[in-house]
């Protein structure tokens, strides 16, 4: 087992502490040892961005107005037509300040986005870090509508636009005529707030394409859960409550589920997996360390800092606060199981202190990454995808039994 040294700060937290009511993910969690040496950076190659060109003209820009843009690395040889979308996350924002905020980084504005990104884990162009997908059309579609690619209103006093809906749409159609319209397979993929979206939207990728097509989607930490938190209350729910209010999405988010329940609770991923009806693979830890930080044990649900050393390295939590995770566990794994009875379905929930393992090179495919009955989450993700096994479901054990685990560690 083999803790991660993270330190919180702008350049390196996963999903940075609430701020004005927001939450915000800053940059994913990455391995110090690896993805951060010079040397790992020089052999990594740089996708430049590109600005979706007249999507203003659909309405579809980021919250401050301007283009939404992505990081194309075209296919190759057999996987010159098969095509992988990555959505980004980034958290949300929840009310009007937290969303003007917003507009002055790169959650909110192309202004402010990286020129170019390394890609890694699930987007790699290398045989040996990415097996099943390296020579596909990989795509990272920015984020910068707040809502997880939803919303579409605008707010005139504050100059918001809440326009995710129409950045899928514009995105869709920019990569339908780069050629993903005749393309042979599809897989839609997101890690957190990224995670949430290609649930939100996963059936809508699959309508898109030809039905000739494969299409499948994987959802990276976004098994967001309605969970009480230590003081008792519902820091999520209250967040995801807001995000549906600032950018009023009742509308937008899926029938099936408002149909009887309320908007806030058709945001959360519990109350919309089992009625997806593409097949859908959900690659998640038990012990989410953003649901643990950002959630579970928030600096407003603990004040007097109770869970200060808990949150911030699992292996320091006492024992009523084990329990108290234990029991977060056991709710996510009965949320699973009506979506885990349908055979299409896929699952790597593992017990690791951890938050997105998709897109980090040491959790997708390296030689000591965590592992579920002996496969890594590259090789689980691809029986899955190409049905070479019957029944990708595993559900590890409750920590703290799974040695093979890469623990974050924040100070």
């Amino acid at each position: 087992m083999r803790s991660v040294w993270l330190w919180i700060a702008v350049a390196v937290c996963s999903l940075c502490s609430v701020r004005s009511g927001s939450s915000d993910e800053v940059e994913k969690p990455r391995d110090t040892e690896i993805l951060d040496s010079e040397s790992m950076a020089s052999k990594v190659p740089m996708v430049p961005l590109t600005l979706i060109q007249g999507a203003d003209s659909k309405g579809a820009v980021c919250l401050d107005g301007t283009l939404p843009g992505y990081h194309l690395d075209h296919g190759f040889g057999s996987g010159a037509n098969s095509w992988l979308i990555h959505l980004e996350g980034g958290g949300w924002c929840n009310n009007q300040s937290s969303c003007v905020f917003r507009k002055t980084t790169r959650r909110g504005s192309s202004k402010f986005m990286e020129k170019a990104l390394n890609f890694t884990g699930i987007l790699s162009n290398k045989p040996q870090d990415n097996p099943d997908f390296y020579n596909w059309n990989r795509i990272k579609l920015r984020y910068c509508d707040g809502a997880s690619f939803s919303g579409d209103i605008q707010d005139e006093g504050s100059q918001l636009f809440y326009r995710g809906k129409r950045i899928w749409q514009a995105a869709m159609d920019e990569f339908m005529s780069l050629g993903m319209q005749k393309g042979d397979q599809a897989l839609l993929s997101g890690c957190s707030a990224g995670g949430l979206a290609s649930i939100l939207h996963c059936d809508d990728f699959r309508q898109r394409l030809p039905l000739s097509t494969k299409v499948k989607c994987l959802s990276d930490a976004g098994m967001f859960l309605d969970a009480v938190d230590v003081s008792g209350g519902h820091s999520l729910r209250n967040m995801f409550q807001g995000v549906v209010t600032v950018q009023n999405l009742q509308k937008d988010l899926s029938n099936t589920c408002t149909d009887h329940l309320d908007p806030t609770s058709c945001f959360f991923p519990q109350n919309l997996v089992s009625d997806i009806k593409t097949p859908m693979f959900l690659l998640n830890s038990a012990y989410d360390s953003w649901q643990v930080r950002q959630s579970l044990a928030p600096s407003s649900a603990d004040p007097r800092g109770i869970w200060k050393h808990c949150k911030s390295d699992i292996s320091r939590c006492n024992s009523s606060q084990l329990q108290f995770l234990q029991e977060f566990r056991k709710q996510m794994v009965l949320a699973l199981n009506s979506f885990s009875t349908t055979p299409q379905n896929g699952l790597f929930i593992n017990s690791c202190f951890t938050h997105c393992q998709s897109e980090t090179q040491d959790t997708w495919f390296a030689q000591d990454s965590p592992k579920l009955n002996g496969k890594r989450v590259a090789e689980s993700v691809g029986d899955w995808y190409f049905d070479r096994s019957n029944n990708v479901k595993d559900i590890d054990c409750p920590y703290p039994c799974d040695k093979t685990c890469h623990h974050l560690i924040f100070q």
